[in-house]
């Protein structure tokens, strides 16, 4: 069975607080959603992360989620993807959480969490 995946949010690398906040308000604005502060990043809604500081990928990252991270992770490399497993979290008990692909693609890192 093939694992199933869904778009999570866009992360848009901005050089600052300043510019993450600006971004976050003016997608927030456009798309009639709410702004909302976070530690490392500004949010325009559940769609767009935007970024204090410039993080994976030269644009920023796509987060992706899955219901089953271990069973998605084992099918991206058996298609020949690899993981930054630097960036790995896992829960409390030991388990993945979420992960980045290693790599770029279209100038985006990939995230992928369980959700």
């Amino acid at each position: 069975m093939k694992a199933k995946f869904e778009l999570e949010h866009v992360g848009i690398n901005t050089p600052d607080a300043k510019e993450a906040e600006k971004l976050a308000q003016l997608l927030a604005m456009m798309f009639n959603i709410e702004p909302r502060h976070g530690q490392k990043s500004e949010f325009a809604g559940p769609y767009f992360e935007c970024m204090k500081a410039p993080f994976l990928g030269c644009n920023g990252h796509i987060a992706m989620r899955t219901p089953d991270l271990t069973a998605a992770t084992e099918e991206l490399k058996e298609k020949g993807f690899s993981f930054n497993m630097d960036t790995a979290a896992y829960t409390e008990e030991g388990k993945l959480k979420n992960v980045y692909l290693d790599g770029e693609f279209g100038g985006f890192a990939i995230h992928i969490m369980e959700k």
